[in-house]
């Protein structure tokens, strides 16, 4: 008698390379959230629903499956299309704070798997074309905030690329850093320090 997971793998089509690696990304991205890069290939098996070899048939090693998924679950395309809906008629500081909530929670939900990826590809094995890839997500993510900045870049002391890049800088520090508050310092908060300094100002203006 047959088991259930033999039933299972019976039952998946079969597919072309390139459609396998792509379901077995797939399969692997919610385990990477819920165990990190130690998951096993054979958790990820049962998940995909294929043999553990089959993984080794589409892909060099664990590695390179960690890698591949890593960099899939990270792709900022839904936060860029958050990016792109501002309305760019509203207010910078409205603009800002609606740009800054989005990024705020793209590093929230994603801080542990940004955490591997500085490991498994910036610290880790050589990998120049993962390299690339995650260093083009961060440019688009850059790009982005840019173009919120940029109708009111005649009222910043600083062009709308640094603008951009300390918001980046902020939000990245408040998820990552050792003395973040992710729950309590969000995006109004961070668009205020930004824009406003932390220095309260009288009617006879503070120097």
């Amino acid at each position: 008698m047959e088991s259930p997971a033999e039933n299972r793998r019976k039952r998946v089509p079969a597919m072309a390379p390139e459609e396998r690696r792509a379901a077995i990304i797939r399969a692997t991205i919610p385990l990477l959230h819920e165990h990190g890069v130690e998951v096993s290939t054979r958790q990820i098996a049962a998940a995909a629903g294929v043999a553990e070899g089959t993984i080794f048939g589409v892909f060099d090693s664990k590695h390179s499956l960690v890698v591949c998924s890593v960099i899939k679950a990270l792709d900022p395309q839904s936060t860029l299309d958050g990016v792109a809906a501002i309305d760019r008629s509203l207010p910078l500081r409205d603009r800002l704070t609606a740009a800054a909530e989005l990024i705020h929670d793209r590093f929230a939900d994603n801080a542990h798997l940004m955490n591997a990826a500085r490991r498994l590809i910036f610290a880790g094995h050589a990998d120049p074309d993962a390299q690339a890839r995650m260093s083009t997500n961060r440019e688009r993510l850059h790009a982005a905030l840019v173009s919120v900045i940029e109708p009111d870049a005649a009222r910043l002391r600083r062009s709308p690329e640094t603008v951009a890049r300390m918001l980046l800088l902020f939000c990245g520090a408040n998820t990552f850093g050792p003395f973040g508050d992710p729950d309590g310092f969000r995006g109004a908060e961070i668009v205020s320090l930004l824009l406003d300094g932390l220095l309260i100002r009288n009617s006879r203006g503070d120097r």
